[in-house]
């Protein structure tokens, strides 16, 4: 609609006199709302006080409410915990806590210091029902799980850290948690919490045998997939992976075996993926190993020349020409399907990228180990909730594809922060009838609307 310049343009000289009065029920995160009828049908505050029962505390807030506090922090898209001043006296803030005041930093400090790992577990237990119940909703023939570890750098001595890798921050102390992501709904299944010390398969085997015997005693029928990176490639793993049994896709780390350089140089006869993606397989397999698995070496001719130092002599997996990729597998369809399957693997990057900015993965608030972890889940819980929230408010958008990626397309945290979250309102009670007033501007309306109706 077109409107004429007297319609958009307003005079306006005088500056208005500012006046703290009182409080007057005002919110500027109206849109808490949608949470705080989706955190109503999921029993949010019943399941994490059952979390929290076997804890002795004398504190008046409990810490429950405190990690659901961590939780919304996050959905506000704060970081720092010093920033909940910002929001202190917000009543929709206050109602969705079920407190009349909230608590002050130092008292949160104490509460996640006085937290055991038993809580922990009990909220990674809980934090794996909500994402298994989503699929059991979706009724899926097949569930994606992948596996990475994703960095936690601090500049402080947390308890638990220790200098290791860090490509980003060298010689900095961290965390080098493990994650399992669902492909097909971008959500967290779980957390295996580690020392920055520590190589990425420490510890794997374990947590991905849980996180598959998870999955399938919920759907017994389920075709279950797994995706890694070549940290994990190791025998052992992956007989435990065909005995599951799971269909996989694995990176081979070039680095490991020199006999690859040779292999792939004395290859003559190259086959075609499509126009620029040329393939062999192979019947090589590490000498020490005793099963045969299927070898899908793949090249492709890189787009610019590579700049900086180059060492062939190391086996490195690219030339000045081509880039060079070898996959594992047990599946058994066509060599296309398995290098798109494969590369699907980078949809988990995202989620990654996106929780820490938005969900605080990459923060090391504490100095406590359980406090941290407790932080972390509490940042993992607020991602899995927004994509809850979004796939209750509308059925999927794609179909199963090779690459395996999620089946909504999804808003990230920070725009449902800024888009449905931050909105001014007020809470007032005409009749009696506790009522929140919003601003009808239209748009408001239609990006609050959807989500309102589905968390109801």
């Amino acid at each position: 609609m077109k409107f004429s310049k007297a319609e958009t343009h307003s005079r306006v000289h005088k500056i208005p006199t500012v006046r703290f009065e009182g409080k007057h029920r005002l919110t500027s995160f109206a849109g808490l709302v949608s949470f705080m009828k989706l955190f109503d049908v999921l029993r949010v505050k019943d399941n994490l006080r059952l979390c929290f029962d076997h804890l002795s505390s004398s504190s008046i807030v409990g810490h429950a409410v405190v990690f659901l506090l961590l939780v919304v922090h996050l959905l506000l898209g704060f970081r720092r915990m010093r920033d909940l001043d910002y929001y202190r006296s917000d009543p929709m803030v206050e109602r969705t806590l079920g407190l009349r005041r909230l608590p002050d930093v130092s008292t949160i400090s104490r509460t996640l210091r006085s937290a055991d790992p038993r809580c922990v577990d009990n909220v990674r237990s809980w934090l794996r029902g909500l994402t298994i119940q989503r699929l059991l909703l979706q009724r899926l023939t097949r569930v994606t799980l992948d596996f990475d570890g994703s960095v936690q750098s601090t500049k402080s001595h947390a308890e638990g850290t220790a200098v290791g890798f860090n490509k980003v921050k060298k010689g900095a102390r961290s965390y080098y948690p493990l994650f399992c992501t669902v492909a097909q709904t971008g959500q967290f299944l779980d957390m295996y919490h580690r020392p920055g010390n520590v190589h990425d398969s420490n510890g794997a085997a374990e947590f991905m045998a849980r996180c598959f015997e998870q999955v399938r005693a919920a759907q017994p029928g389920v075709i279950i997939e797994a995706r890694m990176d070549s940290a994990f490639f190791n025998e052992t793993a992956l007989n435990q992976l065909r005995s599951s049994p799971v269909q996989f896709s694995c990176s081979v780390p070039f680095e490991r075996f020199a006999e690859l350089k040779k292999l792939i140089e004395t290859q003559t006869c190259w086959n075609r993926l499509n126009h620029k993606v040329p393939y062999f397989e192979s019947g090589w397999r590490p000498k020490s190993w005793k099963t045969d698995y299927r070898f899908i070496f793949v090249r492709q001719r890189r787009p610019k020349q590579h700049k900086g130092p180059l060492q062939l002599d190391l086996f490195v997996p690219q030339d000045f020409e081509y880039e060079y990729k070898v996959i594992v597998t047990n599946k058994t369809s066509s060599p296309n399907s398995v290098l798109m399957f494969h590369n699907g693997r980078g949809s988990q990057e995202g989620v990654f990228a996106e929780a820490k900015q938005h969900a605080g993965l990459d923060m090391v608030p504490t100095r406590t180990l359980v406090g941290n972890q407790l932080f972390t889940l509490a940042g993992l819980t607020a991602h899995n909730l927004t994509r809850e929230l979004q796939m209750r408010s509308r059925p999927h958008e794609r179909p199963t594809l090779p690459k395996r990626p999620p089946l909504w397309k999804f808003r990230t945290l920070g725009t449902v922060c800024q888009g449905l979250i931050r909105v001014a309102g007020r809470l007032v009670r005409p009749q009696g009838e506790l009522t929140l007033i919003v601003n009808d501007d239209g748009e408001t309306r239609r990006r609050m609307s959807p989500y309102l109706e589905a968390a109801g």
